[in-house]
């Protein structure tokens, strides 16, 4: 399967009951695929006539209680995000995702990693968060949509999947999980419902009360704590032994890990960190990985996004040097090779 129907069938497989999304390239595989799938399992599918109009669709769907998800590429996910802030405001569960394209602007329809930023800062107005996943595999791309609708329902926040174009795009085997018993998603007694026999149940983000919304955002702040607690995700390779450290995320880490055995073969003790969670963010493992090494090379496909994560987890620790490719361009092994050598030498 591709990335886009990897993480379709994903979604599947969780027990997604409702999808509306509007066609951009290059997640329109996605979008295809949810409309078959949704189909034959019973499921809500529409294509909605804006990108404002999915993420709506999917506010509405999440306060009746279903697993909901819509999905776009980078400029169709700037317009969801008042949505966005409008379902972590209200708490509400849902799946976002985004194939990353070329920008700013209209850009391209190659990959890039330009929207980190927008994801793990919160995209949209006001004091939120989204938990972000970055699968590198087809394989994660179906197991991380799957995670992704179970960490929503238990922190009732959306979740985010951050791919890229290239994931999207590319053909890989895909190992099926078994198929899961939907009884076991999470009950939601504050969905919207019906009220019949009970007291009705109010979902909403405008708070007028004096000191209500303060309160409601300290509430939500402490829920943002207990997540980067207990939900961060990562993978090292080689860190043990290493002089210089690569920190890369998605498909970039993949051309990361290529190039840290190549400098490995050439005598260059490299090691890797990939963070899987970009929000959490793996700030503990990557400030702990100074007391190995000195030096960090973060690659990207922008012009320099997570790197500024990584500097405030190292703060002043380390060296942090960044290489990045911008609009498209990818990042080869061997460039990579070239950064790791050239730190290394200093």
């Amino acid at each position: 399967m591709c990335g886009n129907e990897a993480c379709g069938e994903g979604a599947m497989i969780a027990g997604c009951a409702f999808y509306a999304g509007y066609p951009i390239t290059p997640q329109n595989e996605l979008t295809a695929y949810m409309a078959k799938r949704m189909h034959e399992t019973g499921g809500v599918f529409i294509q909605a006539e804006s990108e404002l109009a999915a993420i709506n669709m999917v506010f509405g769907a999440a306060c009746a209680g279903v697993r909901a998800m819509t999905s776009s590429s980078s400029p169709g996910i700037s317009l969801k995000q008042e949505g966005i802030s409008y379902l972590a405001g209200c708490e509400l569960p849902c799946v976002i995702v985004n194939m990353q394209r070329g920008g700013p602007g209209l850009g391209n329809i190659a990959p890039s990693q330009g929207d980190y930023f927008q994801a793990v800062k919160g995209g949209g107005h006001g004091d939120y968060r989204t938990l972000v996943l970055a699968p590198a595999s087809a394989q994660e791309f179906l197991e991380y949509t799957i995670l992704a609708f179970d960490l929503a329902d238990k922190y009732r926040n959306p979740a985010m999947i951050l791919g890229d174009g290239l994931l999207g795009q590319m053909m890989e085997p895909i190992q099926m999980p078994a198929v899961r018993d939907q009884k076991q998603v999470t009950e939601k007694p504050w969905a919207l419902t019906g009220c019949k026999g009970r007291e009705p149940n109010v979902i909403r983000s405008l708070i007028l009360a004096e000191g209500g919304l303060e309160e409601h955002n300290k509430k939500l702040q402490e829920k943002f704590k207990l997540i980067t607690q207990a939900e961060v995700r990562y993978e090292t390779v080689h860190t043990k032994d290493s002089s210089v450290i690569l920190v890369a995320y998605g498909s970039v880490a993949r051309i990361a890990k290529s190039a840290m055995e190549m400098a490995r073969a050439k005598g260059i003790k490299t090691g890797l960190i990939r963070p899987i969670t970009l929000w959490p963010f793996p700030e503990k493992v990557i400030g702990g990985a100074c007391e190995i090494t000195k030096k960090f090379l973060v690659v990207e496909m922008s012009a320099g996004q997570m790197v500024e994560d990584v500097r405030l987890a190292v703060n002043g620790r380390a060296q942090v040097e960044f290489y990045g490719r911008m609009g498209g361009g990818i990042p080869t092994e061997y460039e990579i090779l070239q950064q790791i050598e050239a730190l290394a030498a200093k």
